[in-house]
């Protein structure tokens, strides 16, 4: 029993080990990992609550004080996706070494099921970004890297702190941004990666990582002429009425005269507020970020008017990449504990890095066959969206 559970412990540290190896993306967010599901009568359910920062209106001057409540708001993180990948070994095979092991079955096992969560989140958090830089047209670094230094300018407009930025980027795309930049300065260790790689390991303050799951979009099929087809449009709205056009969810557009502004000064910038489309039916969307006027939370120069024209990213039913570059906190990804069933006297849970796997084994005495299977219950969420920018081709 005890030599049994040994076994078990090891395949799911390895298991945790090759995982944590091949997290490209999850690996380079906020993985909180939350202990309150694993504690016994502190049940919370399959949602967590996540606290935004606070955010305030500057007093001008020495006159009399101007005390603001703190309108302290959280968003909600539900943790309730569960997926795994399943295994059988015959008493032969699990007597292996862990090495041998895990190159023949843990590996490519943990590889999969790693792969698929993976794409899973870098899909769902980059339709959620309403920043966007660089064309359709073009792979980025076709001939310049102008994509990239305007991708790093918007997270700056979102205050997003100059540490852990990193960048998603596919294949085709970094082979574009390693040849847009060979005439750049590089040390001679990034030189070498480089040319002797084909990828990019750092450049504008970003760590560049290749993932060819970066997604992959396809606009709505008629962008052509669309206007704001609204009368009732109030500061702090989420949803709109347009005329002409058909939408996709992930679009990303802007509106005539709607300007973004800086996020503590308040001052009007010169490029409009971009906005992506959440969900929509027929015309009628919802969208991000809110359009607010006044206050602390203020994030345009002024409210849409109707009949103003609207401009879609994109042409009609156009496919394209969107590689996403983020500050870590721009998105979380939350593991918690599965339960260890009564009757399960081969079950092992480990955690490891923010992440939470269990493994959980059982006998097949017909076919002298030991069932084997790995588990992770997770979820992700878009937190600052503002502080990541879509890098698109």
């Amino acid at each position: 029993m005890a030599n049994t559970l040994s076994v078990i412990d090891m395949v799911t540290r390895e298991s945790l080990r090759i995982a944590h190896e091949k997290l490209s993306f999850i690996g380079t967010i906020d993985r909180s990992y939350d202990p309150s599901f694993a504690k016994q009568g502190a049940k919370i359910g399959d949602t967590l609550r996540v606290r935004n920062p606070n955010q305030y209106v500057r007093r001008k001057g020495s006159r009399v004080m101007d005390v603001q409540d703190q309108a302290e708001t959280t968003q909600n993180v539900t943790v309730a996706t569960q997926d795994g990948v399943d295994m059988k070994f015959n008493s032969t095979e699990l007597a292996l070494s862990i090495d041998e092991l895990s190159r023949r079955y843990i590996e490519p096992a943990v590889s999969v099921l790693v792969s698929g969560i993976e794409g899973d989140v870098l899909s769902a958090v980059t339709k959620d970004v309403y920043n966007y830089a660089g064309t359709t047209t073009e792979v980025v670094g076709a001939t310049d890297l102008d994509a990239v230094s305007q991708a790093r300018a918007k997270i700056n407009r979102g205050l997003a702190p100059k540490d852990n930025r990193c960048a998603q980027i596919d294949s085709v795309t970094m082979a574009g941004i390693v040849g847009g930049g060979r005439a750049l300065f590089h040390d001679g260790k990034q030189l070498s990666t480089a040319f002797k790689e084909g990828y990019l390991g750092r450049f504008a303050g970003t760590d560049f990582y290749e993932n060819d799951r970066t997604y992959f979009h396809v606009s709505g099929a008629d962008h052509t002429t669309v206007t704001v087809n609204d009368a009732a449009i109030a500061s702090g709205d989420t949803g709109v009425t347009m005329a002409g056009g058909t939408f996709s969810v992930g679009d990303t557009f802007t509106i005539a005269n709607v300007f973004e502004v800086h996020p503590e000064t308040k001052a009007s910038y010169a490029t409009l507020q971009q906005f992506v489309v959440v969900t929509q039916s027929t015309n009628d969307i919802t969208f991000s970020p809110a359009w607010i006027t006044t206050g602390a939370k203020q994030n345009v120069n002024a409210l849409p008017v109707t009949g103003a024209a609207v401009t879609l990213y994109a042409g009609d039913g156009v496919d394209y990449q969107s590689n996403l570059m983020y500050h870590k906190d721009a998105f979380t990804f939350v593991t918690a504990d599965l339960p260890i069933m009564d009757d399960a006297i081969r079950c092992v849970r480990r955690m490891q890095d923010g992440l939470s796997i269990r493994c959980w084994q059982g006998s097949d005495i017909r076919n002298d066959e030991l069932l084997l299977r790995l588990d992770i219950l997770y979820g992700w969420k878009t937190l600052r969206p503002a502080w990541a920018c879509r890098l698109n081709n």
